[in-house]
C-alpha cells in the first residue's frame, strides 16, 4: 500500500510526533513508536491538564477487537473510529481501513501479538483491536417511529448479562433478522468487546433500545402491533405448535434466575421448547437461536 506521493506510508511523514513520543493523532507512526506496548494511549485530540475523567472515556468509547467485528463498524460508521492497532499479518486484508486511517488522520500502530493481547485483555484478538465511540441505545419511541411496516421481531432481554451470551443473541438476530434488543430501564447491559467479537459482525447490523417504565413500555409495543411472548423453561405453550404473531417480542429471562414473574404474567403468551429431558434446559443464547427459527419459518 502506498499513499498518493508514491512514498510508504508505514514510515514517518510531515511533522515530528509530540514530545511525549506517542503518535500525533492522524500520523503514521515511525518504526520504533509502532513497535512499542500501547501505554499512554490517552485521546491525543484532548489536552492533557483538561483530560475527562478515565471512567468518562471509558463510557465513551468501547475497544473492540476480532477481524469481523471490526469490518462491520468501519463499513457502518467508520467515523466512529478512534485508534486502531493491528498485527503486521492484518495490512493486506484491512488496507481499505487505513487508506481511510491516512486520509482522515486516525492513528494507527503496528504492533506484535503480546501488545493486542494487553489492549484486548483476551487472545482472540484476531489481530486487530480498535478503540470507537460507543453508540447510545435508542429510545423505544423513536425506534418504535421508524419501524418498518410489516412482520418484525425484536428480543426484550430481561436481566440477560454474560457478554458471550449477550455476543451469541446478536449474532442469531442479525442472522435472522431480528429489528432490536430491547434493555429495561434500569439495565446495566452494555456492549463489550468480548460480546462484540462473539457477535461476529451482529453487534452492527441490530440496534439497541432503551426501555422506559416497564407497563409504558409494554403498551407502547402493543400499541405498535407487537404481541409480547415470555420465554420459559417449563409450563409454556409448545413453541412449535403455537401460533406466533407476525410483529412478535420475545421476552428472554437472565441466566439461572429466569426473568421476573410479573413481567411474565403481563406477557400475551408463554412459550417453551421442548426436549428430550436429558438436561433442564437451553442455554438462552441456543434458546434465542430456536425462538427465533421458529418465528422466521412462521413469519
Amino acid at each position: 500500500m502506498h499513499d498518493r506521493d508514491g512514498g510508504s506510508p508505514w514510515k514517518p511523514r510531515g511533522p515530528r510526533p509530540p514530545r511525549d513520543g506517542a503518535p500525533r493523532r492522524g500520523s503514521v507512526p515511525s518504526e520504533s513508536s509502532r513497535r512499542e506496548p500501547a501505554r499512554n494511549e490517552a485521546s491525543e485530540s484532548e489536552p492533557a491538564d483538561n483530560a475527562h475523567p478515565a471512567r468518562e472515556r471509558r463510557d465513551a468509547e468501547l475497544r473492540l477487537y476480532g477481524l469481523n467485528a471490526v469490518r462491520a463498524m468501519f463499513a457502518r460508521r467508520p467515523q466512529a473510529l478512534r485508534k486502531l492497532y493491528l498485527a503486521e499479518a492484518r495490512i493486506p486484508q484491512l488496507q481499505p481501513l487505513l487508506k481511510w486511517c491516512v486520509a482522515h488522520r486516525v492513528g494507527y500502530r503496528v504492533v506484535d501479538d503480546a501488545d493486542l493481547q494487553k489492549l484486548a485483555a483476551s487472545a482472540h484478538h484476531e489481530g486487530v483491536v480498535a478503540e470507537v465511540l460507543r453508540e447510545e441505545p435508542l429510545p423505544l419511541s423513536s425506534w418504535l417511529r421508524d419501524l418498518p411496516a410489516g412482520p418484525q421481531c425484536a428480543l426484550w432481554l430481561d436481566g440477560v448479562g454474560n457478554p458471550h451470551n449477550l455476543g451469541a443473541i446478536l449474532r442469531s438476530a442479525a442472522h435472522f433478522g431480528v429489528a432490536a434488543i430491547l434493555l429495561p430501564k434500569h439495565s446495566t447491559l452494555a456492549l463489550s468487546g468480548a460480546a462484540v467479537r462473539v457477535a461476529e459482525g451482529g453487534a452492527e447490523a441490530v440496534p439497541l433500545v432503551r426501555l422506559g417504565r416497564e407497563d409504558n413500555s409494554i403498551a407502547q409495543l402493543r400499541s405498535a402491533g407487537f404481541g409480547l411472548a415470555a420465554t420459559v423453561v417449563r409450563g409454556g405453550s409448545d413453541l412449535f405448535q403455537a401460533s406466533l404473531p407476525s410483529r412478535l417480542v420475545y421476552v428472554l429471562g437472565a441466566e439461572g434466575e429466569g426473568m421476573s414473574q410479573a413481567l411474565a404474567a403481563a406477557c400475551d403468551l408463554r412459550l417453551s421448547i421442548p426436549g428430550s429431558g436429558a438436561v433442564e434446559s437451553l442455554n438462552v443464547a441456543a434458546a434465542t437461536a430456536v425462538l427465533l427459527a421458529a418465528w422466521a419459518r412462521g413469519g
